[in-house]
């Protein structure tokens, strides 16, 4: 997509596009009322702004039915995805920016830089393939490698796997799980299942282990490969 074409759509646009593909990652739709939720509007004005995006060509939606992109619509919010993880990468990596301030500065900023100056900071960053959240960063073309997580609440005692990805809609969460020591590539393991109070896991290393205690929030933001996968 042209820097000249992504000038003529609106943020609103590229929000309510990253929001429709959000729940599409996850294998759904989404009904207008879980959109106006998500984009803090009343339903009616949600309505309005998918019949405009289905006017573009944007979205699919029929009365009373889920919202999902077209193909145009997709490939737009692939591409803003790109933008907000590329950027969240190099304010974190290059600016130092702790990875819970980082989702803010990157929706702000992700509107309003250049195709020419996204695939510079790319370049310079070595072209990563995740987020500092572990998120994976679709390439200019669109594709991505993501590997087939679970998330850590599902894990019985005794068992194992290596963090992939920590969920960044709650900043307080990412720095009690950073407190914690619990980031991507992080092995551990779960010893005991507290229900519905959260985990005592083992983070395990070559040095050893070190026990520590999660909230329920905390465990249902954090999803795990398993040990051999690798991430």
């Amino acid at each position: 997509m042209s820097t000249e074409a992504k000038k003529a759509r609106t943020t609103v646009t590229e929000d309510y596009l990253k929001a429709i593909w959000s729940a599409e990652s996850v294998g759904r739709g989404i009904s207008i009322n879980e959109l106006a939720a998500k984009m803090g509007v009343v339903a009616s004005t949600a309505s309005e702004n998918v019949s405009r995006l289905k006017e573009q060509g944007l979205v699919e939606h029929a009365p009373y039915q889920k919202v999902h992109l077209s193909v145009e619509g997709r490939a737009i919010a692939v591409g803003m995805v790109r933008r907000h993880r590329i950027l969240e990468t190099y304010l974190h990596e290059v600016l130092g920016f702790e990875w819970d301030e980082v989702h803010i500065e990157a929706e702000i900023l992700e509107h309003a830089i250049s195709d020419r100056l996204l695939d510079r900071l790319d370049q310079a960053l070595g072209y990563p393939t995740r987020d500092p959240h572990g998120d994976p960063i679709p390439t200019a073309t669109g594709e991505w490698v993501a590997p087939i997580t679970r998330p850590l609440a599902e894990l019985c005692e005794g068992g194992e796997g290596v963090v992939a990805r920590i969920s960044d809609r709650n900043a307080q969460v990412l720095r009690d799980l950073e407190r914690q020591g619990i980031g991507p590539d992080v092995r551990i393991r779960v010893d005991r299942v507290h229900e519905g109070r959260g985990m005592s896991l083992a983070i395990l290393n070559d040095s050893g282990e070190r026990p520590i205690v999660l909230g329920v929030e905390h465990v249902q933001s954090v999803h795990l490969v398993d040990d051999e996968a690798g991430v």
